[in-house]
């Protein structure tokens, strides 16, 4: 997607580690007429592909997840990074690492909103070395879901992750795909 590389190279900023901000339009501060075009590309990409379902990973991802979700006219589940009160009764968990915060975490979904008739479609913000799409694929495991495909928003090759998913036979689509980045340039992958 043209206009999401676009994007990046006027309000994108690289921060030490490799961690590139996109704060001022999809993270922190969300570009509404620009996600609804990340949406409907989305939308155009898994046409006709049976999603029933979009899932996501709290936080960044929902407004992405939901955006897609409205022009496909699917529910979207977000998975939680923790346990919380208001996620009763059976749950599916998920061990994640997060390359953005150094941290692990459980990633749980209700068994009520995730089942074996269901065909999903993983949608998140970035995708580094996978770790969280490995999550949300073992989550849909567990529910004897099927896995459509995942929709990234921005993808960093340069860590390997969406080349492993790829090998591992999952459909991968990514508006933008970074090949490397350096405080003073971003190559996109042709």
């Amino acid at each position: 997607m043209q206009r999401m590389e676009e994007m990046i190279l006027t309000q994108g900023k690289v921060l030490p580690g490799g961690i590139l901000k996109v704060g001022s339009f999809l993270n922190q501060q969300i570009d509404s007429v620009f996600l609804r075009e990340m949406g409907e590309e989305i939308a155009s990409l898994y046409s006709g592909s049976g999603v029933t379902k979009i899932l996501t990973i709290e936080s960044s991802g929902i407004a992405i997840a939901a955006a897609a979700g409205i022009v496909m006219g699917v529910p979207v589940v977000f998975a939680k990074k923790h346990r919380t009160s208001n996620v009763d009764g059976a749950i599916y968990a998920a061990p994640v690492h997060s390359f953005t915060h150094g941290i692990d975490y459980q990633a749980v979904v209700s068994t009520d909103y995730l089942t074996d008739r269901d065909t999903v479609l993983i949608v998140d913000d970035f995708l580094a070395s996978g770790n969280a799409l490995h999550g949300l694929v073992d989550l849909c495991g567990q529910a004897g879901a099927r896995v459509a495909g995942m929709a990234i928003a921005i993808e960093k090759c340069f860590q390997g992750g969406g080349d492993e998913l790829r090998a591992a036979g999952y459909r991968v689509e990514s508006l933008a795909m970074i090949d490397s980045m350096t405080d003073t340039e971003i190559t996109f992958r042709r």
